[in-house]
């Protein structure tokens, strides 16, 4: 790199090209050894900080030293959550082609806030939001609209449910309002944490969330919800809003959205849906029955990137009272005017976002190279994978499922015959998921259900095959093994 370009300008198109055809070769090459790097670092922190240095560089570096850093100092201390065998939280995997949609979107580089900012951005966001919700097979009456996460997509849904309130506060705000009645939002026990979050930014306060109990199968209780919302009229509270969830995020449990969904119009209460995880499985006909009622909803969030092999991040929020999302969000300066605001949408009128990256071609890019059909088979196999996992853990007499195998995710524990001391159960199976995840071959995570430690297996990756998930069943029983021996 000479001196001039190091002052002044971009990379060279020539170095751009060259460096940019190797990274391309060096993506491939991760991709296809991918299981040649352990699922999860062995590293403590603070070690990856202490392998770089202090201070920025005075002069540009050359990128073959770029790249061989990353290798070195950065590749050590990744998570490989494109790797097969990770089977933690909800693994969100990329796929080729979203990883390529991803870089032309870079390459791009458009703010889609305004139609007139960038047209494509908002007329591709626009068709490709109205494919998927004719995939899904939502009511055409949804408007959708892309955000980053679902803990975003359910903010705003929250501050349109607000919003509806006969309030004001979009003008006067929640302080200082002595003749405000208490805003009152109701989640099931499972809900999300961002649930919390989002009333906790938008005023509500926690303590105005209402963690609904749950029945054996973790679902929101009906009569529960009914009682509460009662009382809380009586105490001259305002309940605004319902959130009813379709695979809750510990063990995948759905909630009984039609039953919600009658006593929210009962009531005159909103109703949003948060199927951020399993939204994606209403593609296939055979789901439909855990999908019962959406269509009753105000709102409803589903998340590409945690199962549809769209790179993180990718949340779609459809509503079918898009000018109330509008109302509680538009606000457009004299800078930001313009003459077509008639004919289109301008989507920065429907949320807190100025700047809108160009979200919508990598999944535009996943649609059209897969196909509906090749992600429906795709999302068949991985369900097919729990459900295997699942008989093996039913048939071992030292473990024990705890929730519903529902769509791609196996909540279980081991329970020796010789251990029957919950305290020390729960040690146990803590124990026997660091020591598998110690491995690095295999990378779990956990939950807590009715005070037992839960082990969860989430078969959801797109390079995930059958015998991985053999292979971590086998590890599983093997450090089972040793941690008893050791015991």
């Amino acid at each position: 790199m000479s001196e001039t370009n190091q002052m002044t300008g971009d990379m060279p198109v020539e170095e751009f090209r060259k460096v940019g055809h190797q990274l391309i070769d060096w993506a491939a090459d991760y991709l296809k050894n991918i299981e040649t790097f352990p699922v999860l670092p062995n590293i403590e922190p603070g070690e990856i900080e202490k392998r770089l240095p202090k201070e920025a560089p005075k002069h540009g570096e050359d990128f073959d030293k770029i790249i061989n850093d990353l290798e070195k100092n950065i590749i050590p201390g990744i998570t490989h959550w494109n790797h097969p065998n990770f089977m933690a939280y909800f693994n969100s995997t990329s796929s080729g082609p979203g990883i390529l949609g991803e870089l032309l979107s870079a390459v791009f580089n458009t703010n889609g806030m305004l139609w007139k900012s960038s047209p494509a951005n908002a007329e591709l966001e626009f068709v490709v939001v109205n494919w998927f919700k004719q995939m899904l097979g939502l009511n055409q009456d949804f408007f959708g609209i892309v955000y980053d996460t679902a803990s975003t997509s359910s903010f705003h849904a929250i501050a349109a449910a607000r919003e509806r309130t006969s309030l004001k506060i979009r003008n006067k705000g929640l302080a200082s309002r002595k003749e405000l009645p208490k805003l009152i939002l109701y989640a099931s026990e499972q809900a999300h944490s961002s649930i919390e979050k989002d009333a906790i930014a938008l005023g509500i306060g926690k303590e105005n969330v209402r963690l609904i109990e749950v029945d054996k199968d973790f679902r929101m209780k009906t009569n529960v919800l009914k009682e509460i919302i009662e009382e809380d009229k009586k105490n001259g509270f305002l309940p605004f809003c319902v959130v009813a969830t379709i695979g809750t995020t510990s063990t995948t449990s759905v909630d009984p959205v039609d039953e919600i969904a009658e006593i929210c119009k009962k009531e005159n209460i909103w109703l949003h849906v948060d199927a951020a995880y399993a939204g994606v499985t209403a593609m296939l006909p055979e789901m439909k029955n855990f999908f019962k009622g959406v269509d009753k909803a105000d709102s409803f969030v589903v998340n590409p990137h945690k199962w549809l092999f769209t790179p993180v991040d990718f949340s779609i929020l459809y509503t079918t009272k898009p000018n109330i999302l509008k109302q509680a969000f538009s606000l457009t300066p004299e800078y930001l005017k313009t003459q077509e605001e008639d004919k289109i949408i301008n989507y920065m009128d429907y949320g807190i976002q100025l700047g809108r990256r160009f979200r919508a071609l990598k999944f535009w890019f996943i649609i059209r190279y897969f196909g509906v059909a090749g992600l429906q088979n795709r999302i068949r196999e991985h369900m097919r994978l729990a459900r295997l996992f699942s008989k093996w853990i039913d048939e071992n007499p030292n473990f024990e499922r705890l929730a519903p195998v529902n769509f791609g995710t196996v909540c279980f524990r081991a329970v020796p015959q010789d251990v029957r001391n919950e305290e020390m159960l729960n040690n146990l199976n803590e124990e026997l998921m660091e020591s598998i995840n110690r491995t690095g071959k295999l990378f779990l995570s956990h939950t807590k259900l009715n005070g037992k430690f839960t082990i969860r297996v989430v078969t959801s990756g797109l390079r995930t095959e059958e015998r991985h998930v053999r292979e971590a069943y086998e590890l599983i029983t093997e450090k089972l093994t040793e941690n008893m021996t050791f015991n």
